[in-house]
């Protein structure tokens, strides 16, 4: 489950008065009486009632985190020994490319069955996919196995975001999401240090396969308090049936681009036939994108529309230059410093402490939440800057890792206030599709930023020097340009209202865009 998916959020600005629930809601009746008093009574996440639900969701989260800064670290000793240097990005982007399936699936069956079959596929999928990893021995079937646990982080992030907006009152969940960006502070201390000891003492192997055990831990301590959350809405059958093969063409049209880029950006001297052929299969890729992506977003979210689609469009954005440039930062120690994994870990460490604290020093502004999206999308500009600046004059490593850490920070402030945001403006009925849709932006924000910086490396890498300085500082140079982009999605998210969504819910992604 990619990082971004799990860090948290502040406190809302005017959440003083206790929620009205939606006609909807009171037409089904099927929230549960745990959740009623909470929102009626504002209790506090860590209450007697909400306290067990809290602290699985903690241990999910923490998880997830070893997880992510495990796999991260050992993945350059994966690539030598398999060697997969050419496709290294693929095991990155593939994973996030079937977690936009994962995730578009899981939105429609949130709101139809609640959010406890989503988690249960998700962890079964997710250990599926490690196993394979672990034992796979070729690179390709690590690729593999890293999509088949996209595909159960998909369904498992869309399941807790329903989970955090069925259960906690609105006042709560900034909290909840606050505590999601504390519970990175450990996994990201001692993560890489565990990942790099057991791949040098045992093998990268051991890494993917220690993982699994504890994914299920996690997920049954949460399991029990989610029995009464049930369907919040009537979803025609055929309405969730469009958007689920929507969102196979979305993953297929994905995978096809970005394969058809990196073999395209790998093959030496490829004949006419083939750069034809893989020129049109990565243009046929983006065509299927284009068409099915506006259907499965608030209306307006490619073209940067005030409101809700500027905040999940802010959130691809910043996705693409941060998990793009941190795919690759351990294989450049690694290759061209000759660092062991889990030294080249820390680093890492660094951004994820400075996610947490972003998130920490976010939770108490008292000005508009939506201009965080516009400090946190500039500081990232500068720090991405700055980190190509000193990659290209080799600074010391602790330079490195405070600029990444700043990179983090800038993360945390804005990825944080997009949690919040998108569950502050959705009718309950539509918090399944509206976080699918944050999900979607993201994953696709990191399938973008790690394909495309993997067809860089592929393009430019030499094999006979795979550590090549300027190889890597061409890749940070060029993820730079999307924070730009993302200051100004962010100036026009900050356009937008602070008001919560409608007491009438609409029945389309359209009807979550603000007037």
């Amino acid at each position: 489950m990619p990082r971004v998916q799990q860090r948290g959020a502040s406190a809302v600005r005017n959440a003083a008065a206790p929620q009205t629930p939606s006609p909807a809601l009171s037409r089904t009746g099927d929230m549960s009486k745990a959740t009623r008093r909470t929102s009626d009574t504002l209790v506090g996440a860590m209450s007697p009632e909400l306290r067990p639900l809290t602290i699985g969701i903690l241990a999910i989260i923490t998880c997830a985190a070893f997880e992510a800064m495990a796999v991260v670290t050992a993945m350059p000793s994966v690539a030598r020994e398999l060697s997969g240097e050419s496709s290294y990005g693929l095991a990155f982007s593939m994973y996030l490319t079937a977690s936009l399936l994962g995730t578009v699936v899981a939105g429609s069956w949130c709101d139809r069955k609640g959010p406890r079959p989503a988690l249960a596929v998700g962890m079964a999928l997710m250990i599926l996919g490690l196993l394979a990893a672990g034992a796979a021995p070729d690179f390709w079937l690590v690729t593999v196995g890293r999509a088949v646990s996209g595909l159960g982080g998909g369904f498992m992030i869309v399941a807790v975001y329903v989970v955090i907006g069925r259960s906690f009152p609105q006042r709560a969940q900034p909290v909840v999401f606050g505590w999601l960006a504390a519970a990175w502070v450990l996994p990201a201390l001692i993560g890489p240090v565990v990942a790099g000891f057991v791949t040098e003492q045992f093998g990268w192997r051991w890494v993917f396969l220690g993982v699994a055990p504890v994914v299920l831990a996690a997920v049954l301590i949460v399991w029990p308090k989610t029995s009464k959350l049930g369907p919040i809405a009537s979803v025609e059958t055929g309405s969730a049936r469009t958007r689920t093969l929507r969102g196979f063409a979305l993953a297929g049209g994905v995978f096809a681009a970005q394969w058809a880029v990196v073999r395209l950006a790998d093959t030496e001297k490829p004949d006419a036939g083939t750069v034809t052929g893989l020129t049109l299969l990565a243009a046929a890729g983006v065509v299927v994108v284009l068409l099915v992506l506006p259907a499965l977003l608030p209306k307006g979210t490619l073209v940067l529309a005030r409101g809700l689609p500027s905040i999940i469009a802010t959130r691809g954005l910043v996705n693409i230059a941060f998990f793009g440039t941190e795919a690759f930062i351990p294989l450049m120690l690694v290759s061209s410093r000759d660092l062991s994994p889990g030294t080249a870990g820390l680093t890492l460490s660094a951004g994820a402490l400075g996610w947490s604290a972003g998130s920490f020093v976010q939770a108490r502004v008292t000005f508009a939440r939506q201009w965080l999206l516009v400090a946190g999308s500039s500081i990232l500009s500068m720090s991405l800057g700055l980190f190509a600046l000193a990659t290209a004059l080799e600074a010391p490593l602790w330079v490195l890792a405070v600029v990444w850490g700043l990179s983090g920070f800038a993360m945390g402030m804005t990825l944080s206030s997009t949690s919040v945001l998108v569950l502050k403006l959705s009718a309950q009925s539509e918090q399944g599709r509206n976080s699918a849709a944050l999900q979607i932006s993201d994953q696709l924000g990191g399938v973008v930023g790690t394909a495309g910086a993997g067809a860089l490396f592929a393009l430019l890498h030499d094999d006979g020097n795979p550590g090549h300085v300027p190889t890597f500082v061409a890749i940070w140079l060029a993820l730079w340009v999307s924070t730009a982009a993302g200051i100004v999605s962010g100036l026009r998210g900050a356009g937008s209202s602070d008001a919560g969504p409608s007491s009438t819910p609409s029945k389309s992604m359209e009807g979550t865009v603000l007037a």
